[in-house]
């Protein structure tokens, strides 16, 4: 099993990749709730340390899935507070 998509060339991680996937599908609008981003954070929390493949696969997410007002700044504000730590 690899631990790593490869998206144009990049590595990603796979796992934030499936988790923000199965989160957006199925339900709701398909945007990113805070709620969702909450799971999506303990995924990079997962192994308390922020991996420069995380950070990239963090971008793409931002980048590539739509996000609620509310879930981009509760987010943005929390993985700050996190990684600053780190």
């Amino acid at each position: 099993m690899s631990y790593y998509r490869i998206i144009n060339g990049k590595k990603y991680d796979k796992e934030l990749l499936d988790i923000t996937e199965k989160l957006v599908k199925g339900q709701g609008d398909g945007q990113i709730s805070v709620a969702d981003a909450q799971q999506i954070l303990e995924k990079v929390k997962d192994g308390n340390a922020y991996t420069e493949i995380e950070k990239e696969t963090v971008s793409f997410i931002r980048d590539h899935y739509k996000w609620t007002d509310a879930a981009d700044n509760w987010f943005r504000k929390e993985i700050r507070i996190w990684a600053a730590g780190k």
